[in-house]
């Protein structure tokens, strides 16, 4: 469940960047990973600054590898992060819910997951929150896709994958760029103990927002329930969703 990209994207100038996205070769991007990138950011600009001149500043030139981000480009990365905030889930606007919650507000209650869930062996629970506050980092620029916007998982992972980039340059590369853009790509390819756990906690948040939904408002959210069944991961992932489901089915 992610927000539609063009239509619903507040931003003016994000058609012309998303387009410019479509153009990027696979093989561009595979070739460069997105920590590559982040951490020697390139001196040409990328497709984002060319659309959005006017709009994001663009990335230093002056970063030093393993600094923290200057006061300028910190301010110009969290300038860029505030679209998470007013950026509306596609699943819900989609359903026609009233007042949906923001990309930022389900990435939150995701970190409080995170933080409160019980410990597991092997899963570095610091990580997990840190993951949760930037798996979706990217949709401050690309938007929320979804399977019904009609874009395939590949062209999707590109538009993301660029953002990101774009993202990482503006906060001025380093060590804390790499941080970021690893903690991403860690969750992206689920290739972690904390990788999995944090998918399972984006589709609890997500079973539980809907639960809600349908309390407040009377809506049918079903689909959410159906197409997460089965695709927990983790014990905890399974233990919180059950207990969702049962207090659906109890209510």
């Amino acid at each position: 469940m992610r927000l539609t990209l063009v239509f619903r994207a507040p931003v003016p100038f994000l058609p012309t960047a998303l387009h410019k996205f479509k153009s990027i070769s696979h093989s561009t991007l595979a070739s460069s990973r997105v920590y590559h990138m982040a951490a020697a950011p390139s001196s040409s600009p990328s497709p984002v600054i060319s659309a959005a001149a006017n709009t994001i500043p663009p990335p230093s030139s002056s970063a030093v590898p393993n600094a923290a981000p200057s006061a300028s480009s910190a301010i110009d990365f969290l300038s860029i992060c505030h679209r998470l905030k007013t950026t509306k889930r596609t699943g819900w606007v989609r359903k026609d819910v009233k007042n949906p919650e923001s990309i930022a507000d389900h990435m939150y209650r995701m970190g409080l997951m995170a933080l409160i869930a019980s410990d597991i062996p092997g899963v570095d629970r610091n990580k997990c929150i840190k993951m949760a506050i930037v798996h979706d980092i990217a949709e401050a620029i690309v938007g929320d896709i979804t399977p019904m916007d009609g874009v395939s998982k590949t062209e999707k992972s590109q538009r993301e994958q660029a953002a990101l980039d774009h993202m990482c340059k503006v906060l001025g590369g380093g060590s804390t760029a790499k941080e970021l853009a690893e903690l991403w790509m860690e969750y992206e390819e689920n290739s972690s103990p904390e990788a999995k756990f944090v998918k399972d906690l984006d589709k609890v948040e997500m079973i539980l927002q809907a639960l809600e939904y349908e309390d407040e408002q009377g809506k049918d959210l079903d689909e959410f329930f159906q197409s997460t069944a089965g695709k927990f991961q983790t014990e905890t992932g399974k233990a919180w969703a059950s207990e969702i489901v049962s207090r659906r089915k109890n209510r």
